[in-house]
């Protein structure tokens, strides 16, 4: 959900005179735009809903009430439809391939890409997927999690004029196979996520105990894991390979992951947060567009920013003791925009990935063919940057950034 790939070309992000920094444009908390992005809403392409199961879109609408904006009714009746033909195909896939995915064993430890949304997450995930031993959830295996093992060869070849030709966040292409959030293959099995916030963006924010997953029962807790584990047996059937996942709320889960993978490996990324706030608002404004039910007021989206970041680094710090070494490595966004081949080397290196040299020519050619791809830029209100310095001060510090107009 947030780009990575975007500033291959110009480098870590560079102040001029103004205080303006590079990412992308100003968000409702000020500034102004350069250069807009983004892609058209059409209102005939897919939304990443329409992979939902009955469980998912029925309690969701009874849950807000069927308060859908008036214009969205059409599109709130049409996921009620599909999620019926996602339930059909989704037995006929426990049918043929129950079995197989119940006796299908995840042999090699996940490695788990962190980092807060727009903080370079994406393009991480997709450097690690260059390698063929490394294997990935796409966009469609998201787009349809309960029957992509089934239904994969039968729906791309003719959905893809319905698939938009670039994220609604952002100018990022997107295709059928592009490495995706397994977040939203949860949203789309039925279980509790955040994300679910996007369908009806003016109610409270949706299952904020989901994000770190600290408060939740034991019995949610190990519904949550069966389903992440049902959905990477289904993965590895298809290929198997050391999987690599990239979801932000994952962040702050590092001891449930633990718990399900104790040999996994992490990398975590960080990126000046003076680009991550306003590039973040600019994430939820889309995303609430282009995905929800109602149409967005966006009340409240700033603090809910503030807070998510907050919480998430809370979580964050307190299990990072728990990863035992070897498994952890730490990157500065910066410095894997200015040399990804070099700082990929030594990821690879700190988490005993394997030999480096079977995927370096791969990753020289990913950044080879992104190095023309511009990113937007955007001015920070001062009010803003104060708020970020005062309410992000802990991050911060630790992590040595500066407002913009300042040294680093």
């Amino acid at each position: 959900m947030e780009n990575g790939t975007a500033t291959l070309k110009s480098g870590p992000e560079q102040r001029d005179r103004r205080g303006r920094t590079g990412g992308e444009p100003a968000s409702q908390a000020g500034g102004s735009q350069t250069n807009s992005g983004g892609a058209k809403d059409r209102p005939w392409e897919l939304r990443i809903w329409s992979g939902i199961c009955p469980t998912g879109i029925f309690r969701e609408l009874v849950r807000n009430r069927f308060r859908c904006g008036p214009t969205r009714i059409g599109m709130a009746i049409i996921l009620c439809v599909l999620s019926l033909m996602n339930c059909l195909l989704w037995l006929l896939q426990t049918v043929l391939y129950g079995r197989r995915i119940a006796r299908t064993e995840i042999r090699q430890p996940p490695v788990f890409v962190l980092g807060h949304w727009r903080s370079g997450t994406t393009m991480l995930h997709e450097l690690l997927v260059c390698d063929p031993r490394h294997i990935y959830p796409n966009t469609f295996d998201c787009f349809c999690p309960n029957h992509f093992l089934l239904s994969t060869r039968l729906f791309t070849w003719w959905l893809w004029p319905l698939m938009p030709a670039k994220r609604p966040m952002d100018d990022m292409k997107v295709g059928w196979d592009s490495p995706q959030e397994d977040e939203w293959a949860m949203c789309n099995m039925g279980i509790r996520s955040p994300y679910l916030t996007l369908l009806f963006p003016n109610q409270p924010p949706a299952y904020p105990e989901y994000l770190d997953l600290r408060t939740i029962s034991p019995e949610a807790r190990q519904r949550w894991k069966a389903g992440l584990m049902w959905f990477l047996r289904c993965l590895t059937l298809r290929k198997p390979g050391r999987i690599v996942l990239k979801t932000p709320q994952h962040t702050c889960r590092i001891k449930t992951l633990l718990e399900m993978f104790p040999d996994a490996r992490f990398v975590h990324i960080v990126r000046n947060p003076y680009v991550i706030f306003p590039s973040t608002i600019k994430l939820w404004k889309r995303m609430y567009k282009y995905h929800g039910l109602q149409n967005p007021r966006f009340e409240g989206l700033d603090d809910y920013v503030f807070d998510t970041f907050n919480r998430m680094y809370d979580a964050f710090e307190a299990d990072r003791p728990l990863v035992p070494k070897g498994q952890f490595c730490e990157v500065r966004y910066e410095d894997l925009v200015k040399d990804p081949v070099g700082q990929m080397r030594r990821v690879y290196e700190d988490l005993g990935l394997g030999d480096y040299e079977i995927v370096r020519p791969a990753i020289q050619a990913y950044v080879d063919g992104k190095k023309d791809y511009k990113t937007n830029r955007h001015e920070l209100p001062a009010e803003t940057r104060d708020q970020i310095t005062r309410r992000w001060a802990a991050f911060i510090e630790r992590y040595n950034y500066a407002p913009p107009g300042g040294a680093n």
